[in-house]
């Protein structure tokens, strides 16, 4: 049996006539049935089938606008959108794997010029094999910030426990040239120092390359905010690393060489930049190249990962103009050095707290006819200020008196003790004695 299907087609001058009945007197040809070609008979199929379906639907758009309104066609729309919106995820979902990395470069090279390295060299005692004591040069690295110049200085701002202790100050800039320098002014409380360098030490090419920096508003930093380190991380010179704003004001606490805790007199920036040893003093930048921080500390635990901290630089801007307008000086040789005729104790920040006491160096004993003694201070009191510096043990005290002579005269601030255990404030003049 034959697969082709057979369609009659009329004819067309009488479509009555049967398609098996011959016709007389023709040219001998009878009327068989047509076969009609396959794809013809295909293409005939589709157009029947698309006529009725395009009905099919016209009329049911018909139906749906008469009835349902505008509906139909505000589900057809949102059927091709959400279609369209697959598209677009799918194709997000392809570029995952795909890296978006933050280039820092432009800021770092704007900013890099103000960023120094600073090197402390001094003189400690150390025991011996043997029990007794020697002296060892000791040598540590840290950071600081170009933040100003006047007539005959340049000025960097710095971490304090950088330059404490030193018996020499070396501040190398961005062309690796160093130059000497010395302590114009200092705050242990808020660990802030401001190191001057004199304009006349420092080479022309270099000044061409150096610049002050710009500082920022680190009360505006957000959270996740992104930042960037710069400093002498272990000593290597500079080094930059960037991470975010993980935290803002946070208080850090230490342990005192007495076991006691103490919390620490600033509320620092949290970020998770690597903040490195010899990155101290350095600059927090936020994404426009300002400095918002100045680097200070890290939490140094196993258990611990990206927890350092920085000075918010608008917390301590009063602090770090009154340092700058400090008069510079040198240290004066010990025999030369001036003192102050008491017998000092610290007042640590815990036992300020236990006994209601202010921070600072308690006045034991007072030596007759030494500069305290002629000045008028007594014992019970509390030695907060020296020269302007607020001093918060007796090293600070020691470290400040080596730049003044014998003879030089000081204003010192004390707290003195009242009834019902309040103290009240005083500064004096107090004429520094001769080393006996």
């Amino acid at each position: 049996m034959s697969n082709e299907y057979e369609y009659y087609v009329p004819n067309q001058e009488n479509p009555d006539q049967h398609m098996n009945s011959a016709e007389p007197g023709g040219n001998g040809s009878s009327n068989k049935p047509h076969r009609t070609p396959k794809i013809v008979n295909a293409i005939c199929l589709g157009l029947v089938f698309g006529v009725v379906a395009s009905t099919a639907f016209q009329a049911t758009n018909v139906i749906g606008e008469k009835f349902l309104g505008k509906d139909q066609k505000a589900v057809s729309t949102a059927n091709t959108a959400s279609a369209e919106n697959n598209t677009i995820s799918n194709t997000k979902l392809t570029q995952k794997t795909s890296t978006v990395t933050s280039d820092v470069s432009a800021i770092v090279e704007s900013a890099m010029p103000s960023v120094v390295s600073i090197t402390n060299m001094s003189v400690q005692q150390v025991q011996s094999f043997f029990g007794g004591l020697q002296q060892r040069e000791s040598k540590s690295s840290g950071s600081g910030i170009i933040v100003g110049q006047n007539d005959s200085e340049l000025l960097v701002v710095t971490n304090n426990h950088v330059v404490e202790g030193n018996d020499t100050l070396t501040v190398t800039f961005i062309d690796n040239s160093s130059v000497e320098a010395q302590i114009k002014g200092t705050d242990p409380e808020k660990d802030l120092a401001i190191v001057a360098v004199p304009l006349e030490n420092i080479e022309s090419s270099t000044m061409e390359q150096i610049a002050v920096a710009t500082m920022g508003d680190s009360k505006s930093l957000k959270v996740g905010e992104p930042v960037i380190a710069i400093g002498n991380a272990l000593g290597y010179g500079q080094s930059v690393t960037n991470g975010i704003v993980s935290a803002k004001d946070r208080t850090l606490s230490s342990t005192a060489e007495d076991g006691t805790e103490e919390s620490s007199a600033v509320k620092y920036i949290q970020t998770n930049a690597a903040i490195n040893p010899g990155n101290s003093g350095g600059a927090l930048l936020n994404a426009n190249g300002e400095v918002v921080g100045i680097n200070t500390a890290k939490v140094a635990d196993s258990a611990v990962e990206g927890m350092g901290y920085a000075i918010p630089v608008s917390d301590v801007s009063d602090i770090i103009e009154d340092l700058m307008n400090k008069v510079t000086r040198s240290k004066v040789a010990e025999d030369e050095q001036g003192k102050l005729g008491i017998k000092p104790v610290d007042v640590s920040e815990e036992s300020a707290q236990m006994y209601n006491m202010p921070q600072g160096v308690y006045i034991s004993e007072v030596i007759s006819g030494g500069g305290a003694d002629k000045a008028g201070l007594t014992k019970g009191s509390i030695i907060t200020r020296f020269d302007g510096t607020p001093i918060d043990s007796t090293e600070t005290l020691l470290e400040r008196m080596q730049y003044y002579k014998a003879g030089e005269t000081v204003e010192v601030t004390v707290r003195i003790p009242g009834a019902g255990g309040e103290y009240s404030e005083q500064t004096v003049e107090v004429t520094l004695g001769k080393n006996s």
